[in-house]
């Protein structure tokens, strides 16, 4: 008797049916009935659920497998639809995305060679091209990436690269090398997102390669600033490798100046890089692309696709003006993408030649299955809608008594503290993470925590487009009683002499004997 195979394959399609429609079937159903983003499950219990499963047990079988996979993962997942969720940059996928995601998990391609991929690397590069000219690259070439922050390392890197260089454009090597790479400084403000800093690290600069160039009161990049930063490094004998803008900053969602910086990144011939990986959703937008000017002039831009196109993880792609400046990239292996052939009339597309990455899924395949189905046009509406939401709740906490408004937003953030009259700034600041802690112990709501001009405030991130603003009222409301609760329990703590200290075990007893005591207690 032929034992059944696990993988699959011809003799198994059907079983691969009947799985994913039962997987598909109890995802659905879940997805449906979710009353709240999260469980409520403590980090202990889930502990004890994930200790208790044996791996190295008998197995049970696929339909049995997935069963208990989904009472443990999906019964204590975070629903990022339910409108209780506003804490990251997190975002509800588009249904296309998902039946793209279940077809190219099933197929798994990989699209480092064209041997391996065929028609997805032509897809791919078809996308690349369709991005790159909403940028305004009408020549540019990219790649797809797994994040915002592989994007922004790819993008240093290949600016690192172009920055160790002689005249003559011969790569750099040596002590020559090493010389001018202790010199090199990245420009970029503090708002921007921490992976530049980790990939100066990454890349090899020094410690204080990375400067940190002022912004003004709303946190934008200041251009003044950066044009004194500019001429500092100068003076100072060191090389500007980048200056790193964001086009919508994590915790503010705000979009630094593009035309006065690319002017001055113009001027001196310094490489421009756009992290757009929140913001380029806007790319779409019916209403705010103008946010975007300038974007164009950058020599390289990150996308994420997770974000602000509504895809699942992961879908992000780095975009650069100059096809030319990815083969810095460029790594030939005999047994991949040999050196010869690059010289053959008609060679292999091979995109490893333009990734840091070999083996690489075939994302491209979700958001081209979410244009074809929703349009971009339509892609665009939800991206206008999650940032009309943002500008209604901003409204509706105008001159609120209690929830005071910290900064402004051209996107989708909303960042606030609970400090009515009589609250200081001390107390208001212990309340932050406790509120944040009770939301999301409780399960029902889930909103982030940040720092904003040196005050903890809590943040919303909305990028849901069927979330109402009644939804996000629904979620302050909880925000309100949680710090009501929580004030009235410290209030109770602070009392000189609370009724209950004769008796209360943990409290300084004011007297001391038993029959004191046992009198007191009758």
């Amino acid at each position: 008797m032929t034992k059944s195979s696990a993988l699959l394959g011809a003799a198994t399609a059907a079983e691969y049916a009947g799985a994913l429609h039962a997987v598909v079937d109890d995802v659905a159903a879940r997805v449906a009935a979710a009353e709240q983003p999260f469980c409520g499950a403590s980090r202990r219990e889930l502990q004890a659920l994930v200790d208790d499963v044996d791996l190295d047990g008998p197995p049970v079988g696929t339909p049995d497998a997935l069963r208990e996979t989904a009472e443990l993962y999906a019964s204590h997942a975070v629903w990022f639809h339910h409108p209780g969720y506003a804490a990251h940059l997190n975002c509800p996928v588009a249904l296309p995305a998902v039946g793209a995601e279940a077809m190219l998990a099933a197929i798994n391609t990989s699209v480092d060679t064209y041997d391996q991929s065929t028609v997805a690397t032509l897809m791919e590069q078809r996308l690349v091209a369709w991005t790159a000219a909403r940028v305004g690259f009408e020549a540019g070439d990219g790649v797809f990436t797994s994040g915002g922050t592989q994007s922004n390392l790819q993008a240093l890197h290949l600016a690192r690269e172009r920055a160790l260089t002689d005249a003559a454009g011969a790569r750099l090597g040596g002590a020559a090398r090493r010389e001018r790479l202790g010199r090199l400084r990245v420009l970029a403000t503090a708002s921007g997102h921490f992976s530049v800093a980790r990939s100066a690290l990454l890349l090899g600069l020094d410690d204080d390669a990375v400067v940190a160039v002022p912004t003004d009161a709303a946190g934008r990049m200041d251009p003044g600033a950066l044009a004194r930063a500019l001429v500092d490094v100068e003076r100072a004998g060191d090389v500007v490798m980048a200056v790193v803008v964001t086009a919508g900053t994590t915790d503010r969602g705000c979009v630094d100046p593009l035309v006065p910086v690319a002017d001055l990144c113009d001027a001196v011939g310094a490489w421009l890089h756009v992290d757009a990986a929140y913001g380029g959703g806007l790319l779409l937008s019916p209403r705010r692309r103008h946010l975007l000017d300038g974007v164009e002039r950058a020599r390289s831009v990150t996308v994420d696709f997770h974000k602000t196109f509504f895809q699942p993880v992961s879908s992000s792609a780095l975009l650069v003006r100059d096809p030319a400046d990815l083969a810095r990239a460029t790594w030939h292996a005999d047994y991949l993408n040999p050196a010869e052939e690059s010289g053959e009339p008609n060679p292999d597309l091979n995109l490893v030649d333009k990734s840091l990455q070999t083996t690489r899924r075939f994302d491209a395949l979700k958001l081209w299955a979410t244009l074809r189905a929703v349009g971009a046009d339509g892609v665009g509406a939800m991206v206008d809608a999650v940032c009309d939401l943002a500008a209604a709740v901003h409204a509706d906490l105008a001159g609120d008594p209690e929830l005071r408004l910290l900064a402004p937003t051209d996107l989708s953030t909303v960042l606030f503290r609970f400090q009515p009259d009589g609250v200081d700034d001390a107390r208001a600041d212990a309340l932050v993470p406790r509120v944040r802690r009770v939301l999301f112990d409780s399960g029902r709501a889930m909103v982030a925590k940040t720092v904003i001009d040196g005050r903890p405030c809590l943040k919303l991130t909305l990028l849901n487009p069927d979330a109402t603003l009644d939804d996000v009222r629904d979620v302050l409301d909880l925000v309100r009683s949680t710090a009501h609760g929580l004030l009235a329990g410290q209030e109770l703590l602070e009392l000189d002499s609370p009724p209950c200290r004769a008796v209360h075990p943990r409290l300084e007893r004011t007297v001391t004997t038993d029959a004191a005591l046992e009198g007191a207690a009758r």
